[in-house]
Parts: structure tokens; sequence; C-alpha cells
């Protein structure tokens, strides 16, 4: 199973999950360590698992290598499970567009406070998901994983750390403080992804 590909480009994310498989003697890599480059798959999925199970398989496909794809987004449960799937362009509603991250980010707080505006503090709960899909070489789904870190949408933004909707989320069950005020280390111990990734290192100790 060595090395496990990380379906992503992104160094931060890899290096976010490197020392949680580390226990297990497997090694990973993103997208951007090998050698071959890579054909992004159309995540065309209505829900967090389709969409990872999409990257992962892809990827697995393309590579050669295990491959450990994630999708992850806000849930709230005032809108009925939105942003969800489309939470990183709610506010295109899933159009992808060529804005730079933090102009994009704002846009999505502020469409997310205007329609939660009339709704109750203890109506505004809500969660980040992240879903965990471990693909074979052949692209073949051999373990899925989950984790939610569980909050409520606050009435304004709240912390410089984060990105996304850290800013807004009140982290339970205090609710006394954002996802954006919290330590990156603190956040990396709690979140979504987090527990998403412990669950799946389990299921790779049980494969291997």
């Amino acid at each position: 199973m060595n090395p496990i590909t990380i379906a992503t480009a992104n160094p931060g994310k890899v290096a976010e999950l490197r020392p949680i498989f580390a226990n297990l003697g497997i090694s990973v890599v993103g997208l951007g360590d090998l050698e071959a480059g890579t054909t992004e798959p159309e995540e065309s999925g209505s829900t967090f698992e389709a969409n990872a199970t999409i990257k992962a398989r892809s990827y697995a496909k393309q590579t050669g290598t295990w491959c450990l794809a994630d999708d992850s987004g806000l849930v709230v449960d005032a809108l009925n499970g939105a942003p969800g799937v489309i939470s990183s362009h709610y506010s295109t509603d899933g159009a992808e567009d060529d804005r730079p991250r933090a102009e994009r980010d704002a846009a999505n707080n502020a469409r997310l406070l205007r329609e939660l505006a009339d709704v109750p503090n203890e109506e505004r709960s809500a969660r980040f998901v992240c879903v965990m899909v471990l693909a074979d070489p052949e692209g073949n789904v051999v373990a899925t994983s989950q984790g939610a870190f569980a909050g409520r949408i606050g009435r304004g933004l709240q912390g410089e750390g984060g990105f996304g909707y850290d800013p807004l989320f009140l982290v339970a069950p205090r609710f006394n403080g954002t996802s954006a005020e919290l330590s990156a280390d603190e956040k990396n111990s709690i979140s979504h992804r987090a527990e998403a990734a412990r669950t799946m290192a389990e299921a790779i100790a049980a494969l291997t």
C-alpha cells in the first residue's frame, strides 16, 4: 500500500495527514509530488461521499497507486443541509469562478448570513462534514470514513484564522468562539477532517 497518494495538490493538507498515517509505516504523497501529471475529474456527485469516490477512483487509476480522497463542506440544518457540496462556491450556486479565495469566501459568508438573518440563534445549528474514500490502484473502493465538527452559525465574523466559513462557525458545545479563533493545532485535533482521517487510519490498519 506504500505510498498512498492524497488526492490533492495542497501541500498543507498532505502535511496535516502525514503524521496520522506515519504510525502505520505508510508514507503519503500529494499529487504535486508525482512526476506524472494528472487530470482533475469532474465532481458531479450530489453528496460528499459521491464526490470523494469520483476523485479517489480517478486518481488511483491515473497514478497506479492507492489513493485517498476527501470531500467536505458545511451543512446548516435551517437551510436543509445547504451549502453542502457547493460550500466553496455557494454564492454562485455551485458555478466555478476565478475570483481570489478571500473574495469568494466573503461572498459565501455574506449569502449565508442573509439567508439566516431571521433564524433564531438556537436554530442555527450546523456542522462541517468530511468524507474520505480509499481506492486501490485499479480504482476499487476499499474503505470509507466520515467526520463531523459541530457548531452553530454566528451573526458576524469573528477571528482571523482559518478560511471559508470558519469566522462564522461557533464551536460546540459552548458556542463562545469560532473555529477562526482556534490555533491550527486546536482545530486539527477536533476538526471533521481529523476525525475522518483517524477513522480511515484504523480501517487501513485493519486492511494491512
